[in-house]
C-alpha cells in the first residue's frame, strides 16, 4: 500500500504505518515500499502525535524497538546463499515445486525442503512467493 499512495501522489505524501507488527519481513517490507515512518501501535500519544509531524515533514519516523531492530539489522551481515541455495531458488523462481527441484537437482524432496527453510531464514520471509520476491529485490537471480 505505501508504494500505491505514494506513486499515485507523485510523491507529495508520505506514508506512516502504524501496526502490532514488528517483526524484520513486515519492517523491511513497509519501508521496501516507501512508508517514511513505522511505529508500533503501543506508542505514546505524545510519541505518536510527533512522529506524525515529522512523518508529514518528510523525515524518518520509527518506533524505539523498532529502530533498534533496524540498527541491529544492519549492523550484523546477513549470511550469504550458497551456490546450492541459489540453484534451488532460481527453480523456485521458475514455479516448480519441491519435487520438480528435486528431480532437476537430483536431490530428495527432503533435502530441497532443508535447503528451502535455511533460505527462508536468510532471506527473513515465511512463503515461497516472499523469498522469490526478496531474491528479485536483490538481485540474487540471474
Amino acid at each position: 500500500a505505501p508504494r500505491r499512495i505514494t506513486a499515485a501522489s507523485g510523491g507529495s505524501v508520505h506514508v506512516l504505518v502504524l501496526t502490532t507488527y514488528d517483526t524484520d519481513a513486515d519492517i523491511t517490507r513497509a519501508i521496501g515500499a516507501g512508508a517514511t515512518g513505522y511505529l508500533l501501535k503501543a506508542e505514546r500519544p505524545d510519541e505518536l502525535f510527533t512522529a506524525i509531524h515529522s512523518a508529514a515533514a518528510g523525515r524518518t519516523a520509527l518506533s524505539a524497538p523498532v529502530a533498534h531492530r533496524v540498527m541491529a539489522r544492519m549492523r550484523s551481515p546477513r549470511p550469504a546463499l550458497t551456490d546450492r541455495e541459489r540453484d534451488i531458488l532460481g527453480q523456485l523462481a521458475r514455479g516448480l515445486t519441491n519435487r520438480d527441484i528435486a528431480k532437476a537437482l537430483f536431490l530428495s524432496e527432503a533435502t530441497v525442503k532443508t535447503h528451502l527453510g535455511r533460505i527462508y531464514d536468510k532471506l527473513d520471509v515465511d512463503t515461497r512467493a516472499g523469498a522469490v520476491a526478496v531474491a528479485k529485490e536483490q538481485r540474487l537471480l540471474p
